[in-house]
């Protein structure tokens, strides 16, 4: 059934799809490991992707915090803007050294989708990315740009039209051309090996982060935090620190209420165990098990489901769960901005909003790190809509009538 985190994960699909999955498999146990593809590998996240990131200590916002340092690792300074890049090259690369010509991608927020098709166009590829109608909506300067790196962008109409419809598309269409095509999957979730798989490529994330404070500071933070879809930032970050006496804080899109459909809250809300998409692990379902709607101002929070690591560490304990809400989302995004220059992702500026949270309540002699997963130029059409709305809908008036 494929490898567990416990009770979770595993490779439930039908037997359509083992094939392509044991291939994927075999490939990530002969190729990654060998010295040619790490070679290649390296050389493309130092002199493409732009690796490492930086780690930036925060000081305005300590000083106004008043309580622990505050670290923010830079994953946006990365080429397409975010930590996607990291998994989309190396799956990529992986595809090429297999002998695929073509690559699919699902995306929500386009982070995924643009670093793929960006990856694609490095390496030679075709590239197709599933997107779901309400995502191509509201993030369309990233679905401007995976055409402009020739990736075509198939727009999901059915279901929600979000990030898990846009999965199921591109999980259809990966069975019915698999001989020349690799799905390149964007979270750590999914059937086996895609957990183990995306993990890899992001665990340089945590390695970085963890060199740097050293560096730094001389010692470890006691907390690192992250936002949390379906998890391959924070599982990247947290990956280092795990046999470390530091806490880890995984924050989820509290959305704008508690009902159904308001909220994206699987580990720290309503979710329950399921398999839905080839694996087990925590979802948002009613009670015939069919999945919920969701919410979250941020397109790449708003998955129903969580990856089986985190969903094993939450269990655990060994990673505990929270959520930030839209507006708490939004007042961070600005926070960071005015304070430290830095403008965040909607999805990172959930983590943002807890950590300044919990690093006013920690000693001064203390350091939390927050993972910035993403930069905000994508979110400019939410973002100028929720901030500045009479401003944002005369500009674009005036630019519809030419």
């Amino acid at each position: 059934m494929g490898k567990y985190f416990g009770s979770y994960g595993g490779q439930y699909v039908g037997e359509v799809l083992k094939p392509a999955l044991g291939e994927l498999e075999q490939a990530m146990t002969d190729i990654i490991p060998s010295g040619e593809f790490q070679r290649e590998y390296q050389y493309l996240l130092k002199h493409f992707a732009g690796r490492p990131t930086p780690l930036c200590f925060a000081e305005n916002l300590t000083k106004m915090m008043g309580g622990a340092k505050i670290y923010i690792k830079l994953e946006g300074m990365a080429q397409t803007g975010a930590h996607k890049i990291n998994n989309a090259l190396g799956q990529v690369l992986l595809a090429k050294y297999m002998g695929k010509t073509h690559v699919i991608a699902e995306t929500g927020a386009g982070q995924h989708g643009v670093a793929t098709a960006a990856a694609a166009a490095k390496l030679g590829l075709e590239c197709t990315v599933f997107m779901g109608a309400v995502d191509v909506k509201r993030q369309q300067p990233n679905v401007f740009l995976m055409k402009q790196f020739g990736a075509e962008v198939s727009t999901v109409q059915e279901g929600s039209r979000t990030l898990k419809d846009a999965v199921n598309a591109a999980l259809k269409q990966w069975v019915e051309d698999s001989s020349r095509t690799s799905y390149v999957l964007g979270s750590a979730l999914g059937p086996y090996p895609y957990p183990d798989l995306v993990r890899t490529f992001q665990e340089v994330i945590g390695r970085e982060t963890r060199s740097q404070i050293l560096e730094a500071e001389g010692t470890l933070p006691q907390q690192v935090v992250a936002c949390c879809g379906g998890g391959s930032n924070a599982v990247g970050i947290f990956s280092a620190f795990l046999d470390d006496p530091v806490s880890l804080t995984a924050v989820e899109a509290g959305g704008r209420g508690t009902g159904r459909g308001e909220h994206a809250q699987r580990m720290s809300g309503q979710g329950e165990m399921g398999i839905i998409e080839g694996y087990k692990s925590f979802f948002l379902q009613d009670e015939e098990g069919q999945v919920l709607h969701t919410h979250s101002i941020s397109a790449g929070l708003d998955y129903p489901g969580i990856g089986p690591q985190l969903a094993y560490l939450g269990e655990t304990g060994r990673v505990k769960f929270t959520r930030a809400d839209d507006r708490q989302a939004l007042d961070a995004y600005q926070l960071l901005a005015r304070k430290e220059g830095l403008l965040c992702a909607l999805e990172s500026a959930h983590a943002a909003a807890v950590t300044l949270t919990l690093a006013s309540d920690m000693d001064k002699k203390e350091i939390i790190i927050m993972n910035m997963s993403g930069r905000g130029e994508k979110d400019l059409f939410i973002t100028a809509r929720e901030l500045y709305w009479e401003q944002w809908q005369q500009f674009l008036l005036q630019e519809a009538k030419g």
